[in-house]
């Protein structure tokens, strides 16, 4: 499959590999361009370096020229904070079906039964969903739902207040409400490596209050949920995300996803989605 030449999708900064394993080169291809990455904190195409960053644990790169830098996240730099990188979960599907996918709430007491959802408790209410042309970024806000085991050693359960934020096309968050504080939110970021159009790896990174669980207890509460999501998002057909106005009939609970399709159709990105790429 040959690289792309979707000026949007090249010019962007993507997550590649984690700070802590870069003791090696990798041979592996970003946006279906062949890359090493390391040793050290380089990146090369082709023999000729790459633009890098390092933010959140992970090492950055470009294929094209981005007009601004990577986004931040303000609970990266709170005192206090406990880091939690997952590790990477490899899928087959488009990095913007997993990117939709983690914004949809509806899926939560099917999928992650008696985790972060569970029947009855089955309707989405209603939430503000909005692109932020200002930041070029797409915001869920206010949003609430039942949640039977709100974190790994919270196994009462009670409605989670959530807020999703997509800064880029391949990067999706969540801020959760920390119960019994003053709005203290819990973040949590997805970074997705698109390898190709129908292949991603993604990871995973945590920036949390919680104290008092395990690292291994706060990982294998994640993984799992990831885990179950990878089942669901390599069964989408088609693999790669629908822009089309009706190529998916959308609910009301769908609302941010409709804005992050409107978003990425503004954008011109083709890559990962049916449209077809411009010659």
């Amino acid at each position: 499959m040959a690289g792309t030449l979707d000026p949007v999708a090249l010019n962007d900064w993507y997550a590649v590999a984690t700070l802590t394993d870069l003791d090696r080169a990798e041979e592996t291809k970003l946006l279906g361009h062949p890359i090493t990455v390391g040793p050290g904190k380089q990146v090369t195409q082709d023999g000729k370096s790459l633009p890098v960053r390092e933010k959140f644990g992970v090492l950055w790169t470009t294929l094209g020229t981005p007009n601004k830098e990577i986004f931040n996240i303000e609970e990266s730099e709170e005192e206090g904070r406990r880091f939690v990188p997952c590790g990477w979960v490899k899928m087959r599907a488009s990095g913007l079906r997993v990117v939709e996918n983690f914004l949809d709430m509806a899926h939560f007491p099917f999928v992650h039964t008696d985790i972060l959802g569970s029947e009855p408790h089955t309707e989405v209410l209603g939430y503000k969903s909005e692109i932020r042309h200002d930041v070029d970024e797409v915001w869920a806000t206010n949003c609430k739902f039942f949640q039977p085991q709100m974190t790994s050693t919270r196994p009462d359960g009670e409605f989670a207040q959530l807020t999703y934020r997509v800064p880029s096309p391949y990067v999706v968050m969540l801020y959760r409400v920390v119960p019994d504080t003053d709005g203290v939110q819990d973040a949590i970021a997805l970074f997705i490596h698109p390898i190709e159009e129908d292949l991603v790896r993604a990871i995973p990174v945590m920036y949390l209050t919680d104290q008092t669980a395990t690292h291994t207890q706060l990982l294998r509460f994640e993984q799992v949920i990831f885990l179950q999501d990878r089942i669901i998002v390599e069964n989408q057909r088609p693999l790669l995300l629908p822009l089309e106005a009706r190529a998916e009939i959308p609910t009301r609970a769908d609302s941010s996803s409709v804005a992050y399709r409107r978003w990425l159709k503004q954008k011109g990105l083709t890559y990962g989605t049916t449209t077809p790429e411009a010659a």
